[in-house]
C-alpha cells in the first residue's frame, strides 16, 4: 500500500518547545501562550503522529505567536498514535481505532478548560491530515469552535457534510494523491456553494502534497517554502478574520 501521508516524517530535526503540558480530565494536552493577556483562543488537531510530533507542535507555538492561547489536546486519549515504523498494510484497521468524526467529547473537554481556565471568549479550530477531517465534523456539528481551518482532510461519507455551522476554510496540495482535485471539487466546492449558509473558503496550493504545511523551516524544500508559507499566512488570516 503507497504511503498515504507522503512527507518526510522519519528523521525530525529537534524542536525546543514554546509552551507546556497539561492535564485536563481525561486527555493530556500541549499548550502554548502569548506573552499577553488574550481572550482568544484556537485547538490543532494533530494528524496521525500525535499530539507529541515536533511539526505539531510547532504549529501551536506558531499560533500562539500570532496572539492566541492554541492549544494541541491528545485526540487519541493515551493510545499509541501511528508510527513511520507501522505498516500501511494495517493503516485501515488502525483508523477504525481512531475515528476522526469521534472526537466531540474531547472538543467538549477542551472547549470547557479554556472557556473556564484560560477565560477564552472566542475560540478556532485548526487540523491537519486526520485532525482536519476532525475539524470538518466539528465545524458541522459544534456552534461553540467561532472558526476552523481544515488542511488537507475532509469527511467524504455524510451527506450532512455542507451544512457548516460557522465560517470554515479547506487548504489541499495540488499533489495530494489520498485527496484528488475532482474530490475536492465533489466534495466541497460545488455542493458548498449549494447548501453552505456561512462564509467558506477553498485553496489549493499549487505543486504541493499532502502533509506540505506543517514542515518546520529547516525541513522545507526551497521550492515548496513559498506555498507553504503563503497556506500558513492564510491559515493565520482566516483565523485573525472570526477570531
Amino acid at each position: 500500500m503507497a504511503d498515504p501521508f507522503l512527507y518526510h516524517t522519519g528523521d525530525r530535526s529537534g524542536y525546543g518547545c514554546l509552551g507546556h503540558e497539561v492535564q485536563i480530565e481525561h486527555i493530556k494536552a500541549y499548550v502554548c501562550r502569548p506573552s499577553f493577556f488574550t481572550d482568544k483562543a484556537v485547538i490543532v488537531i494533530h494528524d496521525i503522529f500525535g499530539w507529541m510530533f515536533p511539526d505539531i507542535r510547532y504549529i501551536v507555538d506558531l499560533i500562539a505567536g500570532h496572539g492566541y492561547i492554541t492549544i494541541c489536546p491528545d485526540f487519541f486519549k493515551g493510545t499509541d498514535p501511528w508510527k513511520t515504523t507501522d505498516h500501511w498494510a494495517d493503516f485501515a484497521d488502525w483508523m477504525k481505532h481512531h475515528d476522526p468524526t469521534k472526537v466531540d467529547k474531547e472538543a467538549d473537554v477542551v472547549l470547557k478548560y479554556l472557556k473556564e481556565q484560560c477565560d477564552a471568549k472566542k475560540i478556532g479550530i485548526v487540523g491537519f491530515s486526520w485532525g482536519g477531517m476532525a475539524v470538518h465534523h466539528l465545524m458541522l456539528k459544534n456552534p461553540q469552535l467561532t472558526a476552523g481551518v481544515s488542511l488537507y482532510g475532509i469527511i467524504r461519507d455524510s451527506e450532512e457534510r455542507y451544512n457548516l455551522l460557522n465560517p470554515t476554510f479547506f487548504i489541499f496540495g495540488e499533489k495530494d494523491h489520498t485527496i484528488s482535485y475532482d474530490q475536492v471539487s465533489c466534495c466541497t466546492g460545488n455542493k458548498l456553494k449549494q447548501y453552505c449558509k456561512v462564509e467558506y473558503k477553498i485553496k489549493v496550493y499549487p505543486g504541493q502534497v499532502h502533509g506540505f504545511a506543517q514542515l518546520k523551516p529547516e525541513d522545507m524544500k526551497p521550492a515548496d517554502k513559498p506555498y507553504i508559507e503563503e497556506a500558513r499566512k492564510d491559515m493565520i488570516d482566516w483565523i485573525k478574520m472570526f477570531v
